[in-house]
């Protein structure tokens, strides 16, 4: 009997305990299926967003032509061309200007501003920083230099001189001459002197396949120009696109030609192109159309000749500044010996010397490196034929 009763007596506590778990259990449920709830609630918000993306109405892009009176605006749409008025509330009204490009639904109703929206291949040719040539790394060329700086340096970082004589300083420099003798390398030390904008580009990356293509490149390199300003843009082998025109009937040519006067519509047109330098290098001259280099566009054309010898003892001290020389280097009667001789060859012959001493394991470079070095680079690279930049 007492055995049964210890058997009833402990019957409420296992109940009470089994209650307990389940009670656990259902809670672990819970817990779960609000994750899982929650999860789901993510997918369907996912799910809901990519519907209103299929469901919404595509925009298209169009370029604000002139904005007319009683909130009418003349937008002309990328791609067809096609043109057409439409009518803005006043507060879009007041902000929208010739050139700017704005998105329309399909009812041609501007939706919002986009502002301008440059090609790829016009933002990298943007320097963002500053190169890190100087002046004193260009040996010689004094003059060109000089005259360089007064077009394009002073009136950006000396305004004020050119408005108190009442002189408008140049629109433009052509530097010529053969290749290596520094016209790029000046370039690059009046970017980094005048702290402006540096747009670098090729003339080669204007010519392109497509009808107006070079053109359109042209356009939005000195509407970002423009917005940058004050800058300075570079054009790199300008005979790529500004060669003389003739009229061969090919398309490849009318294309050239086409971007040949987008350039100088931009150069010198009825439109302000603000404050914009231009500057431009060539090796060959003798090619370029005569419209191209007429004052109004460029306005001085300056030849980077072949160093002398006084020139190329300032570069050879340059390239040799952070060399070990023995002390039997003569770096004049070296200048002498490499007659002929371009910037970049003169350089050239530093490297080769150094490589010299190194295949020697020496610990200085003595002159009879720099004798064999003379000797390979002039063998290497001909002299080349002056005669077309003179």
């Amino acid at each position: 009997m007492s055995d049964m009763d210890e058997t009833i007596g402990s019957t409420p506590g296992s109940e009470h305990d089994m209650l307990t778990l389940q009670i656990q259990d259902l809670k672990a449920q819970i817990l779960d299926y609000k994750l899982k709830n929650e999860l789901l609630e993510k997918e369907l918000q996912q799910l809901r967003k990519e519907n209103g993306q299929l469901k919404r109405v595509p925009l298209f892009v169009a370029a604000v032509v002139d904005v007319l009176e009683n909130g009418e605006v003349y937008l002309r749409q990328q791609g067809n061309n096609q043109e057409y008025v439409t009518v803005v509330n006043e507060k879009l009204h007041r902000t929208l200007k010739p050139g700017m490009k704005v998105a329309v639904n399909n009812t041609l109703s501007i939706v919002k501003t986009i502002g301008n929206i440059f090609d790829a291949r016009v933002r990298v040719m943007e320097l963002d920083e500053q190169p890190s040539v100087t002046f004193e790394q260009v040996g010689g060329l004094k003059e060109e230099i000089e005259e360089v700086r007064e077009a394009v340096e002073y009136p950006l970082t000396k305004p004020e001189i050119y408005e108190r004589v009442g002189v408008e300083p140049p629109k433009g420099i052509l530097l010529y001459g053969p290749p290596g003798t520094g016209k790029t390398l000046i370039a690059k030390a009046v970017a980094r002197q005048s702290q402006a904008r540096f747009i670098r580009m090729s003339g080669s990356e204007l010519v392109h396949k497509y009808i107006g293509e070079g053109a359109q490149l042209v356009r939005e390199l000195f509407i970002l120009a423009r917005e940058r300003a004050p800058a300075i843009v570079f054009i790199d082998e300008i005979d790529a696109i500004g060669s003389m025109r003739t009229n061969d009937g090919t398309s490849g040519s009318a294309e050239v030609q086409r971007t040949l006067m987008q350039l100088l519509a931009e150069m010198d047109g009825f439109g302000n192109r603000g404050n914009v330098r231009i500057m431009a290098a060539t090796n060959r001259i003798d090619m370029l159309d005569p419209a191209l280099l007429r004052p109004g566009r460029f306005d001085r054309i300056i030849g980077v000749p072949l160093p002398d010898t006084g020139a190329r003892l300032e570069i050879l001290k340059i390239h040799t500044a952070k060399m070990s020389l023995s002390g039997n280097v003569d770096l004049t009667g070296i200048a002498e010996l490499a007659g002929n001789t371009t910037g970049a060859e003169l350089q050239a012959i530093c490297r080769e010397a150094g490589m010299m001493a190194i295949r020697r394991d020496a610990d200085a470079v003595d002159q009879e490196d720099f004798l064999a070095a003379i000797t390979k680079v002039k063998r290497e690279v001909a002299a080349p034929d002056s005669r077309m930049y003179t």
